[in-house]
């Protein structure tokens, strides 16, 4: 099995006082938000170095800027994309979501590999992109491969920060097609991560509400944001934050750690390989850095030498020469 899979826990301990007895969240949206954000590093963890230096204070104060500038970023409205036939055609299907950026054939090989590989019922691309021309390619490719797109609004972080960038963006998505959809599933994929054999990645879902990729931070724990399932039923009344938490050493979606995380065993996932590898004969591991995930192959495109990038996609696509055959012949079967 290429996942990780627990029940999300019951909780044993008194209802949170924002609660109803149903897990509802009693508070007006912009304060669940507040309350999804929450910084989980306590005071206790700072050590009296860290005090001198002031950073609790400055802590604070840095992300109760960034949650001013994510609830801007919320409120903004799509540049492009039919939202209410996206949020009509995900509810009580099995949805992917890939947020998408400046690689059109990045996304053209992922859309390739799910259509013909994947189960899913609909997939949705957020485009991300910075530049109107790299969108307008990401436009066609979602056309050609018959996904759902959305051009989210000019996010703050792009540029600054593409991890902060990468959460807002499914934050954007969550609260405004995820949420009012109510699909029955939804999991979220990195651009250059692609498949490579037939496989359902919603069926753990059937004895689970939720399950991904696990990543540490010292004692927490999350799942990475590049492949994480989860089952609306039961994720879709709290105050999710697909966000991160660099003080506390959390990076995309781990600010849900207080919310989902933080009391599930992680010793009840089961593991699947993570295995890194050099794409490139000669070269360091560091600098030509790609991943087998289970028989998921991830490209890992942000991370290496920069310059080596267009001769590790050449050894990308003679890896997925195979499955993109098979792809194309279920895709063909299936039409």
């Amino acid at each position: 099995m290429d996942a990780f899979a627990f029940e999300l826990p019951k909780r044993t301990q008194p209802e949170r006082a924002h609660e109803n007895s149903t897990g509802r969240s009693q508070l007006p949206s912009r304060v669940r938000l507040k309350a999804a954000a929450a910084v989980p590093k306590t005071l206790r963890e700072y050590d009296w170095r860290q005090w001198l230096r002031l950073q609790p204070m400055l802590h604070a104060i840095k992300t109760a800027r960034y949650r001013r500038i994510d609830r801007r970023f919320l409120r903004q409205p799509a540049k492009d994309g039919d939202i209410p036939g996206i949020r009509a055609a995900a509810r009580g299907r099995d949805v992917l979501l890939t947020v998408a950026f400046g690689d059109a054939q990045c996304l053209d090989l992922q859309l390739r590999l799910t259509k013909g590989l994947v189960r899913h019922d609909l997939h949705i691309v957020a485009d991300n992109s910075v530049g109107e021309a790299s969108a307008g390619k990401n436009r066609q490719v979602c056309a050609a491969h018959g996904a759902a797109y959305v051009r989210l609004p000019a996010n703050p972080w792009t540029v600054r920060n593409p991890s902060r960038s990468h959460g807002a963006a499914l934050n954007w998505m969550w609260h405004n097609i995820l949420k009012p959809a109510a699909p029955a599933a939804f999991g979220f994929l990195d651009q250059d991560l692609f498949p490579t054999q037939p496989c359902d990645p919603f069926e753990p879902l059937e004895g689970a509400a939720f399950y991904g990729d696990l990543r540490w931070a010292g004692a927490r724990w999350y799942l990475w944001a590049g492949y994480c399932f989860f089952r609306f039923d039961a994720v879709g009344r709290e105050p999710l934050d697909f966000g991160l938490d660099w003080f506390a050493g959390l990076d995309t979606g781990g600010a849900n750690w207080e919310v989902l995380y933080r009391d599930a065993d992680p010793n009840a996932v089961p593991q699947r390989p993570i295995t890194a590898f050099a794409a490139l004969p000669g070269i360091e591991l560091r600098q030509a850095y790609c991943e087998w995930r289970g028989s998921w192959l991830h490209e890992v495109g942000l991370d290496g030498d920069l310059s080596l990038k267009a001769k590790k996609r050449e050894t990308v696509l003679r890896l997925l020469a195979p499955a993109l055959e098979i792809a194309l012949g279920s895709a063909r079967q299936s039409d």
